[in-house]
This record gives C-alpha cells, structure tokens and sequence, in this order.
C-alpha cells in the first residue's frame, strides 16, 4: 500500500534571521528600534490617541512617563526575536508606529508579524500599507516559506486588517493566552510563499502613483485586489 507523504522541500534552504535590517519605500522607512532615536517620538505619537484604545489588545501599555517607556523601549532594543522596526512616515518625517518580526523559525522558514501598533498618524495611510508590504516582501525573499499574522479573537480591526493584506484565515486558538488577566482567544492568518507572487503583484498596484488621484485618494482598493487570492476568509469579515 502506498505510503502517504508530504511534500518534498527540493532546493529549499533556510533562510537567515533578521540581523541590522532596516526597510525603505516610497512613503515610509523602518528602523531598529532604539531608545536614542525612537522613544520620545513614539510615546508623542501613541498620545495622539487620546483614549489610550490602541493599547487595549497589547500585553503592554499605555504607558505614563517617558522614563517608563523608554524602559519598555530598552527591553526590546537590540533583541533578535521579537525584532522590533520604529515606522517612520516619510511624507511628515514622524515616527508614528511600531511592527515587529517575532516566532522566527529559520529551520521552518516560518516568521511572524506582530506587536503592530499605529498611532493614529499612521493609521489608515498608504505609509502604513507600505510598512506591511516591505515586512512581508522582505519575509519571502529572505526565503520563508510561512507569514503568520495572530491577533485577539475581538480585534474585528486587526482581522481586517489581516485579511486585507492579503493573509488567509485559519482558525481560532480558544483560551490560547492569559492577557493583562483576561482571557485571550486568539485568531490566526497566514499567507505561504505560493501565495507570494499574486500578493506582490496586488500591492504593487496598490502602491503605485498611479492608483491614487491628484487628492490622494485611491482608485483601486487593495481588499478587491487581494480579496480573490485569499485560501480562506475570516467569518467575521465575511459576514
């Protein structure tokens, strides 16, 4: 009886970890984050959310001082996995967000995006589509094979978000983490390399000049370009 056995990697070898990485675009840059450059900018920009909501699914945060962010800022500055980049749109010259690479897996050619925080003067701007394209371009190039994106199970905003960029669905974790002593279901997406090429090729229409008018405003979304690529749509979007 034949044996049922999964695909052989052929040629495929693993790829490094990110080391000294810093990632220009058009409209934004990402930097290593450093206490020096990056956290009196930072916590400016996390005060423009007057509410403090940007920090309701973080295990961290909001923070008072700067003494005390720039704590948090010293514990991840130079620390390899996760690997944190400050935002810094290029149009304002602001840094204004964070993202980081983190459960980096060479051996697996698995990476994950997280620790995602976007002032409001980063939110819902090309820089900050930008930022998500070169992380995710850098992923696959680098030789990765899976880009995971995992956000709270009532984050209907990072699911969006995830969907939008092109990450299929793949499911809910139940009681999957203890955070800020709440529960946490946890959603997870993810795009594979296979998936890479059309993904590009949709952000790259996206980000060109051309799909924005003379206002600034976008002629082609990018949830209709990536939309049809997806392997699986979350429910909750879907519905």
């Amino acid at each position: 009886m034949p044996r049922d056995l999964n695909e052989e990697l052929a040629g495929w070898h693993e790829p490094a970890a990110p080391e000294d990485l810093s990632l220009t675009g058009t409209y934004v840059a990402l930097a290593p984050m450093t206490v020096a450059e990056h956290a009196e900018p930072l916590l400016e920009a996390f005060g423009t959310d007057r509410q403090g909501r940007i920090w309701d699914y973080l295990p961290y945060g909001p923070f008072d001082t700067l003494n005390s962010f720039e704590g948090w800022v010293r514990k991840f500055e130079g620390a390899k996995d996760p690997y944190f980049f400050a935002i810094e749109r290029l149009d304002k010259k602001l840094v204004s967000g964070v993202a980081s690479f983190l459960r980096i897996s060479p051996k697996d050619g698995s990476i994950e995006v997280g620790h995602i925080n976007f002032s409001p003067l980063l939110q819902k701007s090309v820089a900050a589509t930008e930022a998500m394209y070169l992380m995710m371009k850098w992923a696959f190039e680098a030789g990765y094979r899976r880009y995971e994106w995992k956000c709270n199970a009532l984050n209907a905003g990072s699911r969006r978000a995830a969907q939008r960029l092109g990450l299929s669905y793949e499911g809910i974790f139940r009681q999957a983490t203890v955070v800020k002593g709440r529960n946490r279901d946890t959603a997870w997406f993810a795009a594979i390399d296979k998936d890479w090429p059309a993904l590009s090729e949709a952000f790259e229409t996206f980000l060109s000049p051309d799909n924005f008018d003379a206002d600034g405003r976008q002629k082609v979304s990018l949830s209709s370009l990536t939309e049809p690529l997806l392997y699986k749509t979350d429910p909750l979007i879907a519905g």
